[in-house]
């Protein structure tokens, strides 16, 4: 239940990281909540489809759709009555990739798959909702600017699956894998940590 209680914290956040994206954009409330819902459930869908997991988890379970909209329109409140934080949607964004990928991860770990497949889906499931969200609302997806992003995902996921490989308890790997990614991920935000980039002579 505690795995399960955090990925509903994951899509509460991400479904907030939507709004944000989209205060700026003149959507309506409906446009708003499908932009948090594409943020929110996106990459999870997709890993389910690939994984072929049926029903998908947001089918045979409605509360993942209920809490985004709940945390969708309680943002959108705290919007119109308060300035959002400078980088509060980056912040919401590391904190749903952090648990997000983990999570994929761990879906796909628990369904035997090679380490490779487990890093792919966790880190898709950590990602493509925010690409998704990215390119509805006009924006550059964060996975294609310098900071660290799907980097630091895949970071936290090889310590999660280190962690799992030396039988520590499950929570704590668990834990210690989405700290890894959502620490690299904000330290990526304040320092601009980021990978080499190619250059042409």
């Amino acid at each position: 239940m505690l795995f399960y209680y955090l990925d509903l914290i994951g899509v509460a956040v991400f479904a907030a990281s939507g709004v944000l994206a989209s205060r700026d954009r003149e959507l309506d409330l409906l446009g708003v909540i499908v932009v948090a819902t594409l943020t929110a459930i996106g990459g999870g869908t997709i890993r389910d489809l690939l994984l072929d997991r049926h029903p998908i988890f947001w089918v045979s379970d409605n509360s993942y759709l209920i809490v985004i909209s709940a945390s969708a329109v309680a943002t959108v409140v705290y919007l119109r009555n308060f300035p959002p934080p400078g980088n509060a949607f980056l912040v919401a964004d590391a904190m749903g990739l952090s648990l997000f990928a983990i999570s994929g991860a761990n879906l796909a770990l628990a369904a035997e798959h090679t380490p490779l497949i487990v890093v792919i889906m966790g880190a898709m499931t950590g990602v493509a909702g925010g690409v998704l969200r990215d390119v509805i609302t006009a924006r550059v997806p964060l996975i294609l600017q310098r900071e660290l992003y799907a980097t630091a995902a895949i970071a936290g996921i090889a310590v999660y699956l280190m962690l799992e490989s030396i039988a520590v308890p499950h929570a704590f790997a668990f834990g210690t894998g989405s700290l890894t990614v959502v620490t690299l991920r904000l330290f990526a935000i304040r320092w601009g940590w980021h990978l080499p980039v190619l250059r042409q002579e």
